[in-house]
């Protein structure tokens, strides 16, 4: 047991719940990828999960019992855990993963097997799936949008894309095209890599060919720096942009000074010491990073993390309005969960206010994102 507890990975492989050992009226399955290349998600998701459940042990009288598995950032294993969780745990409720392609393997053994999904990961459900799962991040458009006004307000023109040769360099690039055209912005290029190249000096050169105002990349994580690095050796001075996949401490590790004034749009928690007193994320942000604190030793320096806090909140809810209707750990808990869950009503959170409705994942809307920009070292609000 000593040996288990020792590495994080090993930890959660070995399905020790995060509460009290012991029988738990709730049982929780997460799948989160705590190594591979999107553990600079998976881990803070985690840590997420971990920070919701010291906040809140019990939800309307049940305690909590969550169990961790390592997907390795694998999709095939993503969903080879949410069938584990469901079938040898009898969870009550998935959450999960760090990746599109994972999360949408997830989302359909949810359905298959009737158990509700909430995803930290924003993606384009399937109209099958969509009765089971929800994602309590905002919408890549809503994003991506609020990065489009930005650059509307700067007086960009023209803009040059490059992303991951993946779901979600499709998801971005899409979203951007859309915005951008009503904004009448130009998308100059469509460049892609993979998650695993090592140099964009090929695609950064065709998109400095073409001489846009600005640069906005769709990617995530740490293999997101490598746009930025190419772009600042060449001595770029344009505007730069990305998605809320960029903020975590590996992509500014290895991005360094070749990320600094980027912008990228957030949840409010990131700036929460300034937001208005009368924000409706301000407080339940703030309960966030408050508990993160005392259970990690530091603040927050991700925008994951609290996502999967806000995971809880809304299982919470949902589980006090499902009451005594069914006893967990049966199909009919899991159904009157699901309906529960997917008609949240006015719930801040610390990303903003839930609003979901049955066959509809998306929950968070445009007053839930703010500009940020990496300034000497740190995040701050967009002025």
């Amino acid at each position: 047991m000593k040996n288990c507890l020792a590495r994080l990975a090993i930890w959660a492989s070995c399905l020790i719940p995060l509460a009290a050992i012991g029988a738990a009226d709730l049982k929780v399955g997460v799948s989160s990828s705590l190594s591979g290349p999107l553990s600079a998600l998976g881990i803070p998701y985690e840590k997420g999960i971990r920070a919701a459940l010291a906040h809140q042990p019990a939800v309307a009288g049940r305690k909590v019992q969550v169990f961790v598995l390592d997907d390795a950032s694998d999709p095939t294993t993503a969903a080879r855990n949410a069938r584990k969780l469901i079938g040898e745990n009898q969870v009550d409720v998935l959450i999960g993963t760090s990746g599109v392609p994972g999360s949408l393997a997830m989302a359909t053994v949810a359905r298959e097997l009737g158990t509700p999904l909430i995803s930290p990961t924003p993606f384009n459900l399937p109209a099958a799936d969509a009765g089971w799962t929800i994602t309590v991040s905002q919408a890549f458009p809503v994003m991506v949008g609020a990065v489009v006004d930005r650059m509307k307000q700067s007086g960009v023109k023209t803009v040059g894309f490059i992303g991951f040769s993946d779901a979600l360099g499709d998801l971005a690039y899409d979203s951007l095209v859309k915005r951008a055209q009503a904004a009448g912005i130009q998308v100059l290029s469509d460049e892609r890599y993979g998650r695993a190249d090592v140099s964009v000096a090929g695609q950064i050169l065709r998109i400095l060919a073409k001489r846009p105002d600005a640069v906005f990349a769709g990617n995530s994580g740490s293999p997101g720096a490598l746009p930025y690095i190419a772009l600042k050796e060449r001595g770029y001075k344009g505007q730069i942009y990305g998605t809320h996949g960029l903020i975590n401490v590996d992509f500014l590790r290895v991005g360094g000074r070749a990320a600094e004034g980027l912008m990228v749009p957030s949840g409010p928690v990131m700036v929460a010491d300034d937001l208005s007193a009368d924000h409706p994320a301000r407080a339940p942000a703030l309960a966030f990073r408050r508990v993160y604190q005392q259970l990690h030793g530091s603040l927050p320096e991700d925008a994951f993390s609290a996502y999967t806090f806000d995971a809880l909140l809304v299982l919470a809810d949902a589980v006090a309005r499902v009451g005594s209707q069914a006893e967990p750990g049966t199909p009919q808990y899991r159904t009157a969960l699901r309906d529960a869950i997917v008609r949240t009503k006015a719930l801040a959170g610390a990303n903003g206010v839930y609003n979901f409705a049955p066959g509809e994942p998306y929950g968070l809307a445009q007053p839930s994102v703010e500009v940020i920009r990496y300034d000497q070292g740190r995040w701050r609000l967009a002025r």
